[in-house]
């Protein structure tokens, strides 16, 4: 990730917490996954930079719809495959419960 790319992932940071601080309260609670979409973009735009941030966010909100299952869906680490690669790369399940170490993947508080 450039500096650049990190400088910009964090400027589109700043406007999804002004999302979550102003828009977020008049809808409630909608998301049928968890991290929620915003704290999910969020993460994922201070993690991977602008552009894989960016492609990270709105490949959940695509996910996100009535039709949806929801679930578990935390955002990949640096140099982990990318959802949309491989299905059996990435379980959906919190790293505690899969034995794993526990991810520091919470939602943003604000």
């Amino acid at each position: 990730m450039t500096a650049l790319g990190r400088v910009v992932g964090r400027g589109l940071a700043l406007l999804v917490k002004g999302y979550q601080l102003i828009v977020s309260p008049w809808f409630g609670p909608s998301c049928r996954y968890y991290p929620s979409c915003s704290a999910y973009a969020v993460t994922a735009l201070q993690r991977h930079g602008a552009v894989r941030g960016s492609l990270l966010a709105g490949w959940r909100l695509l996910r996100c719809n009535p039709w949806s299952d929801g679930g578990v869906d935390h955002v990949p680490e640096q140099g982990d495959p990318m959802p949309w690669t491989s299905r059996s790369a990435r379980p959906r399940t919190l790293g505690v419960a899969a034995g794993g170490a526990p991810s520091n993947d919470a939602p943003q508080d604000l």
